[in-house]
């Protein structure tokens, strides 16, 4: 059953109409609405609680969700880790001093300080990562003590220190992170075209994939030892992890276990083309989320959700149909505010980045340059 929490959220307008000739079945059915946010920027004088639709807040990127009606956070324009609390319909400043700069390891996270932190992520036993991305670190917040250490990285941008301690390595902007559920933390070390693990239970930092050189992965080939080019987004699920490739304008997975890529979908040209079409000649334009739907009851693989930031949409790459289709958002030069009550297809965004997909099934948005976090309830 779909939360009515939501609902009571959300700001609900009159759709201009429903006028696409062909659009995938998810798609036709999609609806969008905004859950938080005002639509304007956080300021130094802006409340650290308010209510979801008054909150302001500056360029919302990554969203996880915590508990039943909790969600947590990033602030990348404002510098700060936020509480997202359906049940209390507020949202609250767990983290960050609105700063950016890097300061408050030991103690408080509301006194600590972020420097457009990118990605979050929530581990089985309720700690939250954070890829700090301009520190070039990657941080733990524990929400029962507030507490907030480094766990990566030392603050410099480099690159160092495969085969000792994550705390003593460097990073280039660790833009995005993914859990595996095994004591494993993935790290989207983007500038500089790697992917980095660190292993929680030692400590212990490795390169998994990507060398100086830029360039795409090569399909069914190894990953440890060869480039790859702009890892954006992980997500970790059923052994795989997938990436969406910023400059390679692509998406991939990686067998953990076999060390092997798969090529789904992108030619890796730029664009805006190939929706109802194979996904392997499709284009994108700096994908910068990504989110994987549950297998379905046959097995056949979930549906891939890719944020498309550039061309100001939401697609998806639908496995068993071998399509691609777009479920929010016009493309190209798009980049506005409109749609909120009506098919999520009519809507237009402005630079998405974050992405998550509810326990009820639906997709949540950080829709950035909107400065809003919005809903797409699927059929």
């Amino acid at each position: 059953m779909k939360s009515t929490l939501f609902f009571a959220a959300a700001l609900l307008a009159c759709a201009d109409g429903f006028t696409s000739l062909a659009r995938a079945e998810e798609a036709a059915g999609a609806t969008i609405s905004t859950f938080a946010g005002s639509g304007e920027p956080s300021t130094e004088s802006t409340p650290k609680r308010a209510p979801l639709l008054e909150f302001a807040v500056d360029n919302p990127f990554g969203i996880e969700p915590y508990s039943p009606g909790v969600y947590y956070a990033c602030e990348f324009g404002g510098h700060r880790i936020l509480k997202l609390d359906l049940n209390e319909v507020i949202v609250e400043v767990v983290g960050g001093d609105g700063q950016p700069r890097l300061s408050g390891d030991g103690g408080p996270a509301t006194e600590a300080s972020f420097n457009a932190p990118h990605e979050i992520r929530r581990d089985g036993a309720g700690a939250l990562y954070i890829a700090d991305s301009f520190n070039h670190v990657v941080r733990k917040l524990d929400p029962r003590t507030g507490i907030v250490t480094t766990i990566a990285g030392t603050g410099e941008a480099n690159f160092s220190g495969d085969g000792g301690p994550a705390t003593e390595a460097t990073m280039r902007q660790p833009i995005s992170i993914a859990l595996d559920g095994k004591r494993g933390l993935y790290v989207a070390d983007i500038g500089n075209h790697r992917i980095r693990r660190v292993d929680l239970k030692t400590g212990i930092i490795t390169t998994i994939a990507g060398t100086d050189e830029k360039k795409l992965p090569s399909h069914g080939g190894p990953a440890k030892d060869n480039p790859v080019v702009g890892p954006r987004s992980l997500y970790v699920q059923d052994g795989l992890l997938y990436v969406a490739l910023r400059e390679g304008n692509s998406v991939w997975s990686l067998d953990l276990a076999a060390d092997r890529w798969n090529h789904l979908a992108g030619s890796g040209k730029k664009g805006y083309s190939g929706d109802g079409g194979h996904p392997l000649e499709a284009t994108f334009d700096g994908p910068k989320g990504i989110a994987v739907g549950e297998s379905g009851p046959n097995g056949e693989p979930g549906k891939i959700y890719v944020v498309d930031t550039e061309n100001h949409a939401i697609r998806v790459v639908d496995r068993k149909a071998n399509t691609v289709s777009t479920l929010a958002g016009k493309g190209p030069k798009q980049g506005t505010f409109s749609g909120d009550g009506g098919p999520a297809s009519e809507s237009t965004l402005k630079r998405p980045h974050g992405i998550c997909l509810t326990p009820e099934g639906d997709i949540l948005v950080g829709d950035s340059e909107n400065h809003r976090f919005r809903k797409i309830d699927l059929p």
